[in-house]
């Protein structure tokens, strides 16, 4: 692997001043006299939607994505552009459903909206866990795999790396929500230019590997020399079916997954908590459109990739020990970019990580300091205490990443997988709670501790299913499939839509029961006028669904 030249660090160093300068001019503009706690983790009022939709992609693409998803381009092709192109339907559906519910009843964290609807045991239990999953499973994954990506490129050392990254991440974040949300619409122009760069020098160079030249042309070779890497939907035949089960991508776990991700989840619903309901719409659904681009970015590479090595180049690079590691794809494609853009992609992907870093650790401060400092251990706080007791959180968070990271085998797992699999335990049952408290009053709160807990454990138990039972006799009607080993095994996406419909079932019975026996329920303020939409929004939603629908009718 080469390393940056002097140009590049200077196009690097440009990103950091740029992106810090903006930072301090945004809090010094919009600084108050007396910060309010939400208008720090909120930034109430202040966001546009541009700066929501910006926001909301900056922290959700990272490290995982330029790296894992290129990867899964390399072997599996455009097909895993299911979570980027179905991510765009769940933002419209969270815009649409979710954020009147949210914003009509005051909600500003996740385990407020859990206190509110159901009880204070619910929230706690949801607050500790999202704690947890957030420092040791998300803001670890991202912090390590971003210093990986960045010392592969840059040939720094990787525990530098990993300080560099948490240091830029907290000087952003300690500027509250204002900050994070200004300084990632900056942060997204890099994120996409630099992405475009490197799948335009990655086009580029199948066309010349062919004898022609333009990106036009490099993509027509592509789906000509690799046609099988071009299908969203496959059958129980392909090799990649464990990973994607067939028209589950599209109407079944992975809708679970993405509005599980996409709509009760601090982390990404906070940039719009803060906004009027016209405005977080708006955001959001900027977001939508943004993510109909990005599998350009981050899994055409991928494919260039997999073109490139097919005819002989990488054979070398490509491997690790021993064998192809598709995760190797996006950073040989960066150490072949010419000198000065090396430098842009490599802030790219710097501010993918920095941004997501930023994100998470904004959502980890707000729901200790407002879920469990303010609600158990000093409920006279200050607004001024409670700002400064999540700069504090944000600091002994992003600690805690980077001395435990290196001891978790993220590398090992893969990024991507690593963080679905220990979501992926919850996810379920967490979105069943949310869904029936949005929509049936009669939800009670031991029902929504039975989709939390029984969902979990429902979750390990198919999860480890296999090594028990022979479920090879589910392999003719298609819900269980052979494994790498050849063992028969229900795919990950599949076992989130039966963990979340097992999860409905037993809340829809255990709430008639309580009902019946005289149970109250804490309904939300919930009317059809609340999702009447804009007709702006309207227009922008079914250009999506339009664009969608033709994606998946072309590469079917």
């Amino acid at each position: 692997m080469q390393t940056l030249a002097t140009s590049d660090y200077i196009v690097f160093f440009l990103y950091f001043i740029i992106i810090v300068g903006y930072g301090l001019w945004i809090y010094n503009r919009k600084k108050k006299e007396q910060t309010s706690s939400n208008d720090y983790f909120l930034a109430e009022g202040s966001l546009t939607w541009w700066a929501i939709g910006a926001s909301l992609i900056a922290s959700n693409i990272s490290a995982e994505q330029f790296i894992g998803m290129s990867g899964s381009g390399f072997k599996m092709g455009l097909a895993i552009a299911t979570y980027e192109w179905m991510a765009a339907l769940t933002l419209i559906l969270v815009a649409v459903f979710f954020m009147p519910v949210y914003l009509k009843n005051k909600i500003f964290t996740m385990p407020q909206y859990l206190k509110q609807r159901y009880n204070g045991n619910v929230a706690m239990i949801m607050a500790v866990f999202w704690l947890l999953l957030y420092v040791l499973v998300n803001l670890t994954s991202i912090l390590y795999l971003g210093a990986l990506a960045i010392s592969s490129i840059s040939g720094l050392n990787i525990t530098f790396c990993m300080i560099f990254l948490a240091f830029f991440a907290i000087m952003i974040t300690l500027g509250g929500m204002k900050v994070i949300g200004y300084t990632d619409v900056i942060q997204v122009v890099f994120l996409i230019l630099g992405g475009l760069v490197t799948t335009y020098l990655a086009l580029n160079l199948v066309a010349t590997e062919f004898g022609s030249e333009g990106v036009i042309n490099g993509f027509n070779l592509m789906r000509e020399k690799a046609d099988d890497h071009f299908h969203m939907i496959f059958d129980k035949s392909n090799d990649n079916y464990m990973d994607l089960p067939g028209l589950s991508v599209l109407i079944g776990g992975m809708l679970i997954i993405n509005l599980n991700y996409f709509g009760c989840n601090q982390y990404i619903t906070q940039r719009a908590l803060g906004a009027d309901l016209k405005t977080a719409r708006s955001g959001i659904l900027f977001a939508a459109f943004l993510k109909l681009l990005m599998p350009i970015i981050v899994v055409l590479p991928g494919i260039a990739a997999f073109v490139l090595y097919q005819n002989g180049h990488f054979q070398t690079e490509m491997l690790q020990d021993g064998s192809v590691n598709p995760d190797r794809a996006y950073p040989i494609l960066l150490n072949l970019l010419p000198v000065g853009l090396k430098g842009l992609s490599f802030a790219a992907l710097t501010a993918a990580v920095v941004a997501s870093l930023a994100g998470k650790a904004n959502s980890i401060a707000t729901i200790f300091t407002l879920d469990v400092y303010k609600e158990k251990l000093n409920t006279e706080a200050s607004e001024k205490k409670l700002v400064n007791v999540g700069k504090i959180t944000i600091i002994t968070a992003m600690i805690i990443a980077v001395v435990v990271a290196p001891f978790l085998g993220i590398d090992k797992k893969g990024g991507f997988q690593y963080i679905q699999e220990y979501t992926g335990f919850v996810s379920p049952g967490v979105f069943a709670m949310f869904i029936l408290g949005f929509f049936w009053k009669k939800t009670t709160s031991n029902a929504a501790l039975f989709a939390t807990i029984g969902g979990f454990i429902l979750s390990i138990i198919f999860k480890f299913m296999p090594a028990f039972v022979d479920l090879s006799f589910l392999n003719p009607i298609g819900f269980a499939v052979p494994n790498a080993d050849g063992v028969f095994e229900i795919p990950f996406i599949d076992r989130m839509g039966f963990v979340f419909l097992i999860c409905v079932i037993g809340m829809y019975f255990i709430s008639i029961y309580e009902t019946k026996k005289g149970v109250q329920t804490n309904g939300l303020e919930v009317d059809t006028k609340m999702f009447k939409m804009a007709p702006s929004f309207m227009v922008g939603a079914l250009i999506i669904l339009s664009v969608l629908a033709a994606l998946y009718t072309v590469f079917w």
